[in-house]
């Protein structure tokens, strides 16, 4: 018998049908020589301080720093979890192979290894690697099983961030409770949330300590459009006045007017962040709940695994594109176009070098059908930005004019859309269409000459703006560095800190220990968080750029670059010199029994 062990009850019902066990049994399915069964998430945890020894037992600073000679797992303490154990070792015990069908991911990997190990299973075990859950794809992943060896690098890396997470998170966590929070408060440290609430707590300071600057913009406005001082802001008062006096009774001539034609590509498509920033956007959503959206709609095989990376596809999804646009029925407006010809297959999109293990979210093609208000909304979005990469650049004229009135130099910019292409798929969505028919010219000739109205205005600068969810997971995706570009964010990606599936958590967390608040759209610092990232002096635990260095690092681990017991031995003697520092530390907090 083949014993094949899901992620959830949900997945496991799906494949089921797919092999032909259509006989249910408490804790499984069972026909056609396949026994399924399935996990709840995690039924299994590395084993807790004082599983190890009883002296770690009790909070003490005699004992930092813990360190296992051989990690342990157990199973988690829940009823429900030691009843669903109970059935997975009997039916791994008795088994000939097992196949692994746990989420396609590091952590569907670590998820699925744990329990087999728990289970003391014997037999040879395969791993099933889907990217989607339709019938089709479940089919083909069975069709091309592969040994669990080759996912070796995968468990390993999984394993390397659990017990990287257990030794920073359990010994600093004691450290600075006992140190600083005097059995008050538990003060929870944690090697990604620690750097993340650091980017917050550095940007309250910004905006605390700005201070406003003032300048004056020159503008004047010929043929109802505006003009601005070629010299940008005016630092001085008098020489903005001078600028002014200069022009007022002087007359403005157009002296250059300048065309020039460009392209801009579709949106990507998108990869759980990218969505997470959308979402959060457009729709208010938390990356939690956009998470378990789009986790809901994967689910119902309505797209595709969404804990991804990427914004690209592999080339072998190529040749199916037209039969997922196909199924995007209620989009035959949008698509109907397409189905004249050929795809457009731009590098951009279809790249094998940017694919790993999986590809960015799509639709799978299959017709949604019974999705909420919410699910309705992000279905929406992914169809859109699918159905956008095979539309032609949108094409647009570019026009600058240039002035003058009595020597000081003006200029104005305009843009005008001359071929839609994939804009036409938003059309009437966005704030920016508005924006670029607003930035179109009158026509306007080199030489002409006549009044204009100028107009001097009193400027501030303004301080940055507080993280939004949107914002803060950009920042964690690129180490805390502001970037725009695409392509530099894709290269830092690798270095961002913590991954795609676990940012979600780590932001509602920070929540939860009250380490930040929300202001409407807006994420705060608490001054219980503030102070706890004043007093932690080791830049490694804080240095969002450092932990994007460790994330790094098992992400090498991943592709057989880097060694895992490297990685757990660096972590251990950074540890160590935590310890020193802060049992060495003078410096006491007032305020963390005041939990904001």
């Amino acid at each position: 018998m083949i014993v094949c062990i899901a992620e959830k009850p949900s997945v496991a019902k799906e494949i089921a049908d797919v092999l032909g066990a259509k006989n249910r049994h408490e804790g499984f399915y069972e026909g056609n020589g396949y026994q399924v069964t399935w996990t709840f998430g995690h039924l299994c945890t590395l084993k807790e301080p004082g599983d190890y020894t009883p002296m770690w037992q009790r909070w003490s600073l005699g004992s930092l720093p813990m360190v296992p000679p051989r990690f342990g797992i157990k199973l988690i303490n829940d009823k429900g979890i030691e009843r669903q154990f109970a059935v997975i070792e009997k039916l791994m015990q008795a088994a000939d192979g097992i196949i692994n069908c746990g989420d396609a991911g590091q952590e569907g990997e670590l998820i699925q290894r744990w329990v087999i190990q728990k289970a003391q299973a014997k037999c040879p075990v395969k791993r099933l690697w889907v990217s989607s859950l339709t019938d089709e794809a479940i089919r083909e992943g069975f069709g091309t099983l592969k040994d669990q060896s080759e996912y070796q690098p995968l468990y390993e890396a999984g394993l390397s961030r659990a017990i990287g997470d257990w030794l920073l998170g359990m010994n600093a966590t004691r450290l600075y409770t006992l140190k600083y929070g005097k059995n008050r408060q538990v003060l929870s440290i944690g090697r990604v949330q620690t750097p993340t609430l650091a980017l917050v707590v550095k940007r309250h300071f910004e905006i605390v300590n700005f201070v406003p600057k003032q300048y004056w913009e020159l503008k004047t406005t010929y043929r109802n459009t505006t003009f601005s001082a070629a010299k940008g802001r005016f630092e001085s008062i008098e020489e903005a006045q001078e600028a002014l006096k200069k022009i007022s009774d002087a007359p403005f001539t157009v002296t250059d007017v300048t065309a020039k034609n460009g392209t801009e590509l579709p949106p990507r498509l998108y990869d759980l962040t990218s969505l997470q920033v959308d979402c959060n956007k457009k729709f208010g959503l938390s990356a939690e709940v956009t998470l378990q959206t789009i986790q809901s709609l994967y689910e119902k095989k309505i797209t595709t695994y969404p804990r991804v990376d990427t914004t690209y596809l592999s080339d072998d999804i190529y040749p199916k594109c037209p039969a997922i646009l196909k199924g995007l029925r209620d989009y035959q407006q949008l698509t109907a176009p397409l189905a004249a010809g050929p795809l457009l297959k731009s590098k951009k999109v279809f790249d094998n070098k940017k694919v790993t293990d999986h590809h960015a979210i799509t639709p799978t093609g299959v017709y949604p059908q019974g999705l909420t208000d919410l699910e309705k909304k992000v279905y929406d979005l992914i169809a859109k930005h699918f159905i956008a990469v095979f539309y032609p650049d949108c094409k647009f004229r570019t026009t600058t004019v240039q002035g003058e009135s009595n020597g000081v130099p003006f200029k104005t910019t305009g843009k005008e859309i001359t071929e839609p292409g994939w804009r036409v798929i938003f059309a009437g969505e966005t704030a920016d269409e508005k924006e670029e028919k607003e930035k179109i010219l009158p026509h306007f000739t080199k030489g002409e000459s006549g009044p204009h109205t100028p107009d001097l205005a009193e400027k501030w600068t303004t301080a940055p703006k507080p993280y939004t969810e949107a914002t803060l997971l950009r920042a964690m995706e690129t180490a805390g560095k502001l970037v725009d570009n695409e392509e530099l964010r894709d290269a830092m990606k690798e270095n961002g800190i913590g991954r795609p599936s676990t940012r979600a958590n780590i932001i509602e967390t920070l929540f939860k220990r009250g380490y930040m608040r929300r202001e409407k759209k807006n994420i705060a610092a608490t001054p219980t968080g503030i102070e706890l990232i004043g007093i932690i002096k080791n830049e490694l635990l804080k240095s969002a750029e450092l932990t994007g260095q460790w994330e790094k690092k098992l992400r090498d681990i991943e592709k057989r670059q880097y060694e895992a017991k490297t990685f757990i031995d660096e972590l251990k003697v950074m540890l160590n010199n935590v310890v020193k520092e802060v049992l060495s530390d003078n410096s006491t907090m007032g305020n963390l029994a005041k939990n904001d």
